[in-house]
């Protein structure tokens, strides 16, 4: 089950309550490492469950870090030892269809902030990510999680079904049948049994997750950007005809056999030195 007074999915609330543990506080904390952002939801106290301000800030937030040419990479993580506990329930309330899906299309926003931009972004996850923090783990490049993070999409919990691109990013890593049944009968999933799910793409001791997230978000960020962004759109533009799969991939190939990169990845090579991507 979710957190006491979070569930999972992004709440669907007036956007006009600020807690009084929030106030004054950014929702969102942005620190760089050379050219790696590292982005933390900072609502320790409610284990960073996702109200108004925090999804607005997060969007924000991963689309400035889209724009600025000296971020190379974006690591996503938690205040307080916890990655997301889900949607902020003390925050939700009914409301009509129409206002709904405006808040609901708030929610995707940061997904599609994630999706759309051609930077790797990887999750450090500790502690629990439920409902949308299962989602918005799943929906980064690579997620390395602490060995005692939990998962659950636990959007049922308040008669809700998954948002925040939940039914893509799950079915494309644990398969569909095992999908409906995560979504359907909720229950948490940690440690070896999330890697082994393929939930997850690293396992580390508890404590050390966003050290090894700034390692592994370092190491992208000096790969060729143009080449790690083609990889990104080629799984986003699935599914596809794999005939369709093999033009797409001509096209792509060709443009990149044009860049500077490529011309620096052969030179490095030649010279027997590493390749200094990005920089032509």
């Amino acid at each position: 089950m979710s957190t006491p007074g979070t569930a999972g999915t992004a709440d669907t609330q007036d956007t006009s309550g600020v807690s009084a543990a929030d106030e004054g506080r950014p929702p969102v904390l942005v620190e760089d490492h050379g050219a790696v952002r590292v982005l933390t939801m900072n609502r320790p106290e409610l284990r960073n469950a996702i109200d108004m301000p925090l999804r607005v800030a997060l969007a924000e937030a991963l689309e400035e870090a889209d724009r600025t040419p000296g971020v190379r990479s974006v690591v996503l993580t938690g205040a307080g030892g916890a990655f997301c506990s889900g949607g902020d329930i003390s925050s939700m309330t009914r409301l009509p269809r129409e206002k709904a899906y405006e808040r609901a299309q708030a929610a995707q926003r940061v997904v599609r902030a994630i999706w759309n931009t051609p930077k790797p972004v990887v999750a450090a996850v500790e502690g629990p990510a439920y409902g949308a923090g299962t989602a918005l783990a799943l929906a980064c490049d690579r997620v390395v999680s602490a060995a005692d993070a939990r998962y659950a999409t636990t959007f049922t919990a308040v008669g809700l079904a998954g948002d925040m691109g939940i039914y893509v990013s799950l079915p494309a890593r644990i398969g569909p049948a095992r999908a409906r049944q995560m979504l359907m009968l909720p229950e948490p999933v940690k440690g070896e049994a999330a890697l082994a799910l393929g939930l997850v793409d690293a396992l580390v001791a508890p404590g050390t997750a966003l050290t090894r997230a700034l390692e592994d978000a370092t190491r992208l960020a000096a790969g060729p950007p143009l080449a790690l962004g083609t990889v990104k759109r080629m799984f986003s533009e699935t599914p596809r005809s794999p005939l369709d799969v093999l033009d797409a991939e001509a096209d792509h190939q060709a443009g990149l056999f044009d860049s500077d990169d490529f011309a620096e990845g052969v030179a490095a090579f030649r010279e027997k030195r590493a390749p200094r991507f990005g920089v032509g």
